[in-house]
């Protein structure tokens, strides 16, 4: 496979980029070679700079569900571009989108949309603790929720990727107020409740951890964290930002919490949203959505927020995520897990084969993963190994052990062929390489 021009650009990036990248795991540090560089896409297929051509799983981390350059999202963004590219200013696109959230999840009466996941979260923390009077949060280890300060301790995905457990830069002091546990803990969560549960603010947990790879939560685990805050007077944070509209039409909430009789009290949403751009929202009842600024003294702004192009982007992705666009992306994500599984049985390599509706992933050990440290006991050079036989076979797959997997619903019968003949070949490249 020739990548001549992925290895040129990617030296001249490093010239006026940080390690070449404006994302870490996106350099490539923890698989080995040369990052690619893509040019365009469509449907289930990615093509490099070099045009070399991929079947994408990972969809730009979840928001390409639809695939690449779907005709009604391409539609609603040329539309609103001929008007222009932002206002900062209320427009008709933000209403809609956020009748479409509430729509989707009735356990919300308000949303508020920002620009990032990260910031939808910051903002999301800072609104529990003013609608509780309390400092104490409750986050578990190897649940990613963004790069703000207070809550970049024992995080996931690219911090595990670059083995930083914490980042520089974090001062003791912004992270005095967090708590960190193991996740499926349910002893942990019961003991410091009993201990400091007057001063904890909330719970904030991924609804589904896909970011130490996929850990889905224990039996009755969400339903717990949710009774418990609720016991004391706390509140529950559920980052859907991964899981939000691609699990479900509802998100992970609508399709299990809504079942199990639980409900979070702030949404943090992202990804799916924006159909591919930047955009994220907050998302909960009146009373305490309504403590942001100018109802309330919670102050957040955002000069892009609401953005038109984003807002027409993500309105037009949802519109076209039917129950139908659902199945498919089960099945799909169930064939495709289930036959790499098989592979890598076949070729004896050890593996946890684990999904969280149609989100999944493969850590090379023996064993389930329920929290980050299994997680970290996995053998990360064997996903190397895998993941670079699958880059030569024209299959692209997160570039590290620590990520879920993203199907789309372009997938075809064809491509899910090509993955699964592809995976013969890595696993038996992985079983060599032990």
């Amino acid at each position: 496979m020739n990548i001549t021009e992925s290895k040129s650009w990617h030296s001249r990036a490093k010239l006026s980029i940080p390690g070449g990248v404006s994302s870490p795991v996106r350099a490539f540090h923890a698989v080995g070679g040369t990052p690619r560089y893509f040019v365009s896409g469509v449907g289930s297929r990615i093509r490099d700079i070099d045009g070399n051509e991929y079947i994408d799983l990972v969809n730009s981390w979840g928001p390409m569900i639809l695939g690449h350059a779907h005709p009604a999202v391409l539609e609603a963004v040329q539309s609103t571009t001929k008007n222009s590219f932002s206002f900062g200013a209320p427009n008709k696109n933000e209403v809609l989108l956020a009748e479409e959230i509430l729509r989707r999840v009735p356990s919300c009466d308000r949303a508020r949309f920002v620009s990032s996941g990260t910031e939808a979260v910051m903002t999301a923390v800072r609104l529990a603790r003013a609608a509780t009077n309390r400092n104490l949060i409750v986050k578990f280890a190897g649940c990613y929720h963004g790069h703000s300060d207070a809550l970049l301790v024992q995080a996931g995905s690219g911090v595990a990727t670059l083995g930083l457990p914490n980042s520089p830069g974090v001062t003791p002091g912004q992270t005095q107020d967090t708590i960190v546990l193991d996740y499926n803990d349910f002893q942990a969560v019961e003991d410091i409740f009993q201990l400091r549960g007057s001063e904890i603010a909330a719970i904030i947990t991924e609804a589904t951890p896909a970011n130490m790879g996929l850990v889905p939560p224990a039996e009755g685990f969400n339903k717990f964290l949710a009774d418990t805050v609720h016991k004391h007077g706390a509140l529950l944070i559920l980052d859907e930002v991964m899981t939000g509209f691609r699990i479900s039409p509802g998100g992970w909430w609508g399709k299990y919490g809504h079942q199990e009789g639980w409900e979070a009290d702030i949404y943090t949403f992202g990804k799916v949203i924006g159909g591919g751009f930047p955009i994220a929202a907050l998302a909960g009842k009146a009373e305490i959505m309504d403590l942001l600024a100018p109802m309330g003294p919670v102050y957040q702004a955002g000069t892009l927020s609401g953005n038109p192009i984003a807002t027409a982007a993500g309105l037009a992705t949802l519109e076209n995520c039917t129950s139908e666009v659902y199945d498919q992306l089960d099945n799909s994500a169930r064939v495709i897990g289930a036959g790499i599984s098989a592979a890598l049985s076949a070729a004896n390599v050890n593996h946890s084969y684990q999904t969280g509706g149609n989100l999944f992933s493969f850590f090379f050990k023996q064993g389930l993963v329920s929290n980050f440290d299994d997680a970290k006991k996995q053998n990360t050079d064997a996903f190397s190994v895998f993941f670079n036989s699958m880059l030569q076979q024209g299959i692209y797959l997160p570039p590290s052990a620590f990520e879920a997997w993203f199907v789309s619903n372009a997938i075809t019968a064809q491509d899910v062929a090509s993955i699964l003949a592809a995976a013969k070949v890595a696993a038996e490249a992985t079983a060599a390489s032990l």
